[in-house]
C-alpha cells in the first residue's frame, strides 16, 4: 500500500495533528457518541430477560467495551511512528486480503446504517409534531444539513452542539425516570414480582443484544482519543464515561421495570402517562393503531449524534493497494 503523505489524516484512526479538545469536552463528545436509541429499549430489555440479568449485562457489556476501547488506543501507539495504517491495514496484517475486506466492510455497513437509521428516527419525529410536511419532505430537507457538517474535520468544533445534545440528553431521561418513580412508588406497585431472570433463555440473547446496541460508537474511539490535547488523560475521561453511563443505564431500565412490570413497553416514553413531562418528550400519533415514538428533545441529541457517525465516513479516502 502507498501512502498518500504524512500530513494526510489517517481515516478511522484519527489524524497525526494535535488536537484541540479538552478533557471536558471529550467528555462531553465520548457521551454523546456511545447514547443513542438503545436505551429507550432498556426498560423493555430488563423485562425480557429479568432484573437481575439485565443488571448484570448492562455492567458486562460497559466493562467489556471500555476495555475493548482502550486496547485499541494501545493497539494504535504500538503502531511504527509515523506510519499511517487504517482499520483495514490491520485486518491485513491479521487475516489477509479475506480480514481487510471484511473489516472494512463491516465498518461501513455499521456507519451507513446507522446514518440511515438516525435519520429516519430524526424524520419521523419531526413529521410527527409538523404535520404539514411529509416523512419524505423532512428527509430531503436534512440529508444536505449533515452532508455540510459532514465537512467538519475535527470533533472539538462540534462541542457546542455536543453540550446540547447531552442537557437534551439528560432532561429527556430525567422526565421519564420521574414519571416511573412516581409510578413506583405512587401505586404500590408489588415489587416482589418481578422477574430476576427470564423463564426461557431466549430472553437472554435479546437482553445482551439491546445492552451491546446501548454501548456504540466503538468506531469513533480513536477519533475522540485524537482530538485531545493531552491523549494521556484519554484513559481517565473515558473510564468515567463509562462508569456514569453504565450507572445510568443500569437505573434506567431497572426503575422503568419496576414500575411497569410485565406492562413495560418496547420503548420508554411509551408508557409515560398523559401530562407535561410527557408532551415534552413523546407525542403520540392520532392513529392509536400506529402509534409510535415521538420525541422532542431526544430528537436533538440523535441530530448531533448522527454527526458522530458520519464523521468516521467523511474522514474515509481512496487506498492504493
Amino acid at each position: 500500500m502507498e501512502a498518500h503523505g504524512k500530513s494526510a489524516e489517517t481515516p478511522l484512526l484519527g489524524s497525526s495533528h494535535r488536537g484541540t479538545a479538552s478533557s471536558i469536552q471529550t467528555l462531553g463528545n465520548i457521551l454523546v457518541s456511545i447514547v443513542g436509541t438503545g436505551v429507550l429499549g432498556l426498560p423493555f430489555a430488563f423485562r425480557v430477560a429479568g432484573w437481575l440479568a439485565g443488571t448484570v449485562g448492562v455492567i458486562v457489556t460497559g466493562l467489556s467495551t471500555c476495555y475493548c476501547m482502550l486496547i485499541l488506543v494501545q493497539c494504535r501507539k504500538r503502531l511504527v511512528c509515523g506510519e499511517e495504517k487504517t482499520y483495514g491495514d490491520l485486518g491485513y496484517e491479521c487475516l489477509g486480503k479475506p480480514g481487510r475486506y471484511l473489516t472494512e466492510f463491516l465498518i461501513f455497513i455499521s456507519y451507513c446504517g446507522g446514518s440511515v437509521a438516525y435519520l429516519k428516527f430524526i424524520g419521523q419525529t419531526l413529521a410527527s409534531v409538523f404535520s404539514g410536511m411529509t416523512f419524505t419532505s423532512f428527509i430531503f430537507c436534512l440529508v444536505p444539513i449533515e452532508i455540510m457538517l459532514s465537512w467538519i474535520r475535527t470533533l472539538s468544533a462540534l462541542s457546542p452542539f455536543t453540550i446540547f445534545a447531552d442537557v437534551c440528553n439528560v432532561a429527556a431521561i430525567a422526565m421519564v425516570v420521574k414519571e416511573d418513580v412516581q409510578v413506583l412508588w405512587g401505586s404500590g406497585s408489588d415489587i416482589g414480582e418481578r422477574r430476576a431472570l427470564s423463564p426461557t433463555i431466549a430472553g437472554l440473547p435479546f437482553g445482551a443484544g439491546v445492552a451491546v446496541f446501548c454501548f456504540e460508537g466503538f468506531g469513533m474511539t480513536l477519533a475522540l482519543e485524537g482530538s485531545m490535547r493531552e491523549r494521556d488523560a484519554f484513559t481517565r475521561v473515558l473510564i468515567q464515561a463509562f462508569c456514569g453511563l453504565t450507572t445510568v443505564y443500569v437505573l434506567f431500565g431497572l426503575i422503568g421495570y419496576l414500575a411497569y412490570g410485565d406492562q413495560t413497553l418496547d420503548i420508554a416514553t411509551l408508557n409515560l402517562p398523559q401530562g407535561w413531562s410527557s408532551m415534552v418528550v413523546q407525542r403520540p400519533n392520532q392513529d392509536c393503531s400506529q402509534r409510535e415514538e415521538n420525541n422532542a428533545l431526544i430528537i436533538l441529541s440523535h441530530w448531533n449524534k448522527c454527526l458522530r457517525v458520519i464523521i468516521p465516513l467523511s474522514l474515509s479516502k481512496t487506498l492504493d493497494h
